[in-house]
């Protein structure tokens, strides 16, 4: 097969116990969904290729690329709470990496492409409607700002996937990331007491992700202390937009700071500091208001597993305590700065950061029109759009003063540019996946049009602006597994 991707693939030239090698299975009937064409640019990649014959039967599983070396990974990793020693890619497959124009080096992986050893059971396949979930997901997130895996392709595959709510059409997500390097892959080796893998994994991570740690006096402790500062930034980020991952596990939990695996993950409509929507987190586990307390946890995970390589005996252990103990500051840090910018203020200027939470969740108001109409009155306009998502004002008016006098003078552009008009809402992202499933994908599509600039108002969607009724409302959202 002749085209025209320029693999150069590290990942697979390590040890053979990093991974399977492993080729795609087959679709019966693949028809393309959608290509990205400024990722595959920015890849080095024509996108006219990725249409072609020869482009749709490798983004199918159906021919192996020029210079790909297909690989499923092994990790482990804390499910709930829970260690399993053996995880790896159930359903995906790692074609190969690019080094794209921005210099950076990315995986291109296919999710749903049938069965590895670590499949545990399962078809290795995906159904339709998390492929759509994610592709939207995930492109919307970069449009947002946020690290993340991005959606390079989108297939059907003509076979179906048994579920529990029946048969559903197969699909396959083409998935780009700076790696899939996860807290479970150290996990893997440590749990096995492989120190020698654990080494070549830390080594290899450094080199692709923190290559400064190579001149720090104790390389993996600083490695430790990057993967904690990366975290940090990226789930105060989540979190100042109402995200809510869904399923925090530490095999979901990227190294290089990306948001990757869009399961069960939602935005808010109506502000809940409790707020779930994984249909398996009963406890909220991974609610929106303890994702950076996951976060460090999680961290704490990545420090055990790193032991060995941070010192003998005691001196390990305090290093490793040590940079596990900066993540809260770190975070905290983050969390005021995302949230002062969402807010206008001043530097310094906290005290409406604290009442605002009170104040949202108190009505229970909708987070992003919130903050939204919360712009528009920084800027100069009225009020009565913030005043009309709450039932009672008074608590709105108490506030409000104390905001205002906080105020910076260009509060109203800096807001407008980080509070965004557009999110992919639950009931919206849902509508495109029953569409999907049926065939159509103009709702995706033009679902997809709107994320890609979320900070532009837009007359021609300004229904994409609004909450859903009632009837509409997401209230759980599911893996896909």
């Amino acid at each position: 097969m002749n085209q025209p991707i320029p693999f150069d693939n590290s990942y697979a030239r390590l040890p053979d116990g990093f991974f399977e090698h492993r080729v795609p299975s087959p679709s019966s009937a693949p028809q393309l969904i959608a290509v990205n064409d400024d990722l595959a640019r920015l890849l080095r990649i024509d996108p006219a290729f990725l249409r072609s014959a020869d482009g749709l039967a490798m983004l199918a599983g159906n021919a192996v690329a020029d210079g790909s070396e297909p690989i499923a990974a092994a990790y482990a990793g804390h499910q709930f709470g829970n260690f399993v020693t053996q995880l790896g890619d159930g359903r995906a497959i790692l074609l190969g990496e690019v080094i794209g124009t921005d210099g950076i080096r990315r995986d291109i992986q296919l999710k749903g492409s049938g069965r590895t050893r670590w499949s545990r059971g399962g078809d290795g396949r995906a159904a339709i409607g998390p492929v759509i979930r994610e592709y939207l997901v995930s492109e919307a997130m970069h449009a947002l700002g946020v690290p993340t895996t991005r959606a390079l392709a989108a297939v059907t595959t003509g076979d179906a996937v048994l579920r529990e709510d029946g048969p559903l059409p197969g699909a396959i997500l083409a998935r780009v990331a700076q790696s899939h390097l996860r807290v479970g892959t150290f996990e893997y080796f440590a749990a096995r007491n492989d120190t020698d893998a654990l080494r070549t994994l830390a080594d290899y991570a450094i080199a692709r992700h923190y290559p400064d740690a190579t001149e720090a006096d104790h390389p993996y402790d600083a490695l430790l202390r990057a993967v904690g500062a990366a975290q940090a930034r990226l789930v105060a980020r989540w979190m100042q937009l109402g995200f809510i991952h869904g399923v925090m596990n530490t095999d979901n939990c990227a190294i290089g700071g990306e948001t990757i695996d869009y399961g069960p993950c939602a935005f808010m409509d109506g502000f809940d500091p409790g707020k779930v929507f994984s249909s398996i987190d009963r406890g909220g586990r991974y609610a929106w208001a303890n994702q950076g307390r996951i976060a460090h946890w999680n961290l704490s995970r990545l420090a055990q597993a790193l032991l060995p390589l941070l010192g003998d005996g005691e001196d390990g252990v305090t290093r490793a305590q040590a940079a596990v103990d900066t993540f809260p500051a770190l975070f905290e840090a983050a969390h005021v700065e995302g949230f002062s910018a969402k807010l206008g203020l001043r530097p310094g200027m906290t005290e409406p950061i604290d009442g605002v939470f009170s104040l949202m969740a108190e009505g229970r108001v909708d987070y992003t029109l919130f903050f939204r109409h919360l712009t528009v009155l920084a800027q100069g306009g009225s009020a009565q759009g913030l005043e009309a998502l709450f039932a009672d004002t008074s608590a709105l008016k108490e506030w409000l003063p104390s905001w205002q006098a906080a105020l910076s003078e260009d509060a109203g552009a800096r807001m407008a540019e980080v509070n965004p008009i557009y999110i992919p809402r639950n009931h919206r992202v849902e509508a495109a996946i029953v569409a999907a499933q049926d065939g159509d994908f103009s709702v995706f599509e033009r679902l997809g049009r709107v994320l890609a600039a979320p900070y532009t108002d837009r007359a021609d969607f300004t229904e994409f602006e609004a909450p859903p009724q009632p009837e509409e409302e997401v209230r759980r959202t599911f893996c896909g597994t």
